[in-house]
């Protein structure tokens, strides 16, 4: 049940003959330590609150309890019961290494069993488990196994055990190939006498402890990897969320609703650290107001109010108005606004984050009576139930309908939003049925027909012709969570490595199955035959008379440039629709520009501190879209000008900016205005301007090698990715 707590033991076997190996091959100490890490990474990323111990035996060192007279020797408890974090994945990777000298396994077991029992005094466990994981290959007492195994049921401890060889010889289909990686070939021939013993007294354990499924128990290391390589997701409580039912106003029945599938997302767990200590104490961050003026006057907190920005225009909207617009209702509410057929709910019209199994409230046998006649009537009737559904009193109300489900083991609603008219996109297309030139033909039907079924995600069960799903969607991760697992694992335990590429069995579930690619090569080049392409020449563009008799090159000099002056000067009729323009506003600041220089309505100087206020309130936002709306105005404020022969501004304006740009956070704008290549007016172009062209040049070059020589004290704020990328 998630939210149980579980107290657990890994006790693994570090001595000598763990390291033996086939050459070439990977020693079972090495796929023992495999193991483990994958176990522990499991659990932290779970976030579970499950305790976890871990007991080395084999060791050089002796630590533990139990260690008096000479007994329970080479056995060391490296760390107690407590909930594993990042600090026990470090250890496991830097401070566990193949050790010289032998423990009985037997002894370790006991270790562990008195190391529960200590250590769960006064704690609630609803499990107790110890993993073992070991080569048997040493000797092993059996006097006192009945006693071992009898405290075993008493203390209610199940069993586990990791051996480098499958228990059954035709284990997984992989039994030999698992011996002969780890230097056992074979059952029997390639098993030394120690580890003959030893399985037989593992399976006499394990059977005396469960008669029917111990064997099950017993795991190889190679088979136990691959099921481990999966981080677990983070194990929630399911909440319920009790509410009424009701029809009408008469017939209320006393409901819980359980969320069945929502959108998973990553805890965002992200915090500012200082680059040195690594310590969040260390950085402190503080926000301050201030009024868009020369001296930048600060404005307290409550002296601001939110705005809506609409058009060009901020209305400005306060905390009391926005409580004033909230949709008033009741509360939670789950009501039923009336019946349809379930054909007429259309599947594309899903919609939502999740969908939410309602069932009649616990020991409400009215309440559990009246649901059940409900269900089987819609599911007779093949109807569904159209619902008001509001989570509580500060949600906003939905509609979604409320399906029959009728199991062997349970019946309930099950409810899926459905949207509303300004939730529809309404897209218009020509129909192919009224073109002759695009009905395919009755070849080419069938052999559309048959692709589809050769990638049919199913594969024979038995010999009965009964079929399974390759994908279900119990058993398909989230790629990108387990990416992101998996890169904050090796962050961790190596600091300075790079990133390890994408784990290999996680790349393959991202591929077309092995089986349906074979499956659908036939098809795929029949439908190449049937749906044949030809290339298709593109029509050369007509040329216009100025290109054909040479205009260009006939006209004086004057001639043309007075004509592109007075084609820059036409008006379209957009222009004139959208009206006259007074000022530079903030939908599209950069055109506004242009107009007002064009109309001369407005002196340059005033024109242009319109301009830098607009840029100057865009990149307050921070965000990229804005960003490049700047760009595109401090492109039309150079542009305009060079073309009036008005410098000063422009680089007044572009220097004070660059000065500004370590204080304000806005590097990722500069990087984009580097790599625009926007920089001072020189007096090349301008013979007012008192920048140099070497100047102009290397206006940007500074930039670029004072940002060189901080990147790697650079932290990034951005993205996941990005920020993995980085590390």
């Amino acid at each position: 049940m998630a939210g149980a707590k579980a107290a657990l033991v890994l006790c693994m076997d570090v001595g000598f003959s763990m390291s033996n190996s086939a050459p070439g091959e990977e020693s079972p100490f090495e796929l023992a330590k495999k193991v483990i890490q994958k176990f522990v990474q499991r659990q932290v990323f779970a976030e579970t609150k499950d305790e976890l111990a871990l007991v080395l035996f084999g060791t050089d060192s002796t630590k533990n309890s139990l260690d008096q007279d000479g007994q329970y020797q080479n056995i060391t408890v490296h760390r107690p019961l407590m909930v594993p974090d990042f600090q026990l994945l470090e250890e496991i990777a830097t401070q566990i290494h193949p050790q010289s000298q032998r423990a009985d396994w037997l002894d370790a077991l006991v270790v562990c069993m008195d190391l529960l029992k200590t250590g769960t005094q006064g704690k609630k466990c609803d499990r107790v488990n110890i993993s073992l994981l070991t080569d048997l290959n040493t000797p092993a007492s059996s006097e006192q196994l009945d006693v071992i195994i009898e405290n075993l049921k008493k203390a209610n401890i199940t069993l586990q055990f990791f051996l480098p060889f499958p228990a059954e010889e035709d284990e997984e289909d992989g039994g030999d190939a698992d011996r002969r990686s780890s230097g056992h070939p074979a059952t029997g021939k390639g098993l030394t006498k120690e580890q003959q013993s030893g399985l037989d007294m593992v399976k006499h354990v394990m059977l005396t402890l469960n008669e029917e499924d111990g064997l099950e128990e017993i795991y190889s290391f190679r088979k136990a990897v691959e099921q481990l390589c999966m981080f677990k997701c983070i194990e929630k409580r399911p909440m319920a969320w009790p509410c009424l039912l009701t029809i009408g106003s008469c017939l209320p029945i006393r409901i819980v609703g359980y969320k069945a599938v929502t959108e998973e997302k990553l805890k965002k767990a992200w915090t500012t650290v200082d680059a040195q200590t690594n310590q969040k104490d260390d950085v402190k961050r503080e926000t301050v107001y201030c009024l868009d003026d020369d001296n930048e006057t600060e404005v307290q907190k409550d002296d601001t109010i939110q705005g809506f920005r609409y058009g060009s225009d901020i209305v400005p909207f306060s905390k009391v108005d926005q409580e004033q617009m909230k949709y008033k209702h009741d509360g939670k509410c789950f009501a039923v606004l009336g019946f349809t057929k379930q054909n007429l709910v259309c599947r594309h019209h899903f919609m939502g984050t999740q969908v939410i199994k309602v069932f009649a409230a616990k020991e409400d046998e009215h309440a559990g009576i009246a649901l059940s006649a409900l269900i089987r009537a819609l599911d007779g009737l093949n109807m569904a139930a159209i619902v008001r559904y509001a989570y509580n009193s500060i949600s906003s109300p939905q509609v979604g309908a409320a399906f029959p489900c009728i199991k062997k083991d349970y019946e309930c609603l099950i409810y899926v939003q459905l949207p509303f008219m300004e939730d529809l996109r309404q897209f218009a297309f020509p129909s192919l049925e009224n073109n002759k030139k695009f009905n395919p033909s009755d070849s080419q039907l069938s052999a559309v027909d048959s692709l589809i079924d050769s990638m049919m995600l199913v594969e024979e069960e038995d010999d009965n012709g009964d079929q399974k799903d390759m994908f279900k969607v119990h058993h398909l991760p989230n790629p990108a969570f387990q990416r992101h697992f998996q890169c904050l694992h090796h962050r961790a335990v190596s600091p300075g490595a790079p990133l390890p590429p994408m784990e290999p069995w996680l790349k393959a579930a991202l591929e077309r199955p092995d089986i349906i690619t074979e499956r659908c090569r036939g098809p795929l080049e029949e439908v190449k035959k049937k749906f044949y392409l030809t290339e298709v020449e593109k029509k050369k563009k007509l040329k216009t008379s100025a290109q054909i008799f040479g205009k260009d090159s006939e006209e004086p000099d004057a001639k043309k440039a007075k004509a592109d002056e007075e084609e820059e000067e036409d008006y379209n009729f957009a222009d004139i629709a959208e009206g006259s323009v007074t000022s530079v506003g903030s939908v599209n600041p950069a055109k506004d520009f242009k107009l007002l220089i064009k109309k001369k309505s407005l002196p340059f100087r005033e024109v242009c501190q319109q301009l830098t206020s607009r840029i100057e309130q865009l990149l307050g936002n921070k965000n990229t879209l804005y960003y490049m709306k700047s760009i595109t105005c401090i492109q039309a404020f150079r542009e305009q000008s060079v073309k009036l022969g008005e410098a000063n501004l422009y680089n007044g304006y572009l220097q004070s900016l660059k000065r500004s740009i370590p204080n304000r956070g806005l590097e990722v704008f500069w990087d984009l205005l580097v790599q625009d290549a926007i920089t001072l007016i020189s007096k090349d172009e301008v013979e007012g301007s008192a920048v140099s062209k070497t100047d102009a040049d290397q206006f940007l070059d500074s930039e670029e090698k004072k940002e060189e020589a901080a990147a790697p004290l650079a932290e990034d704020t951005g993205d996941v990715d990005d920020l993995l990328d980085m590390m």
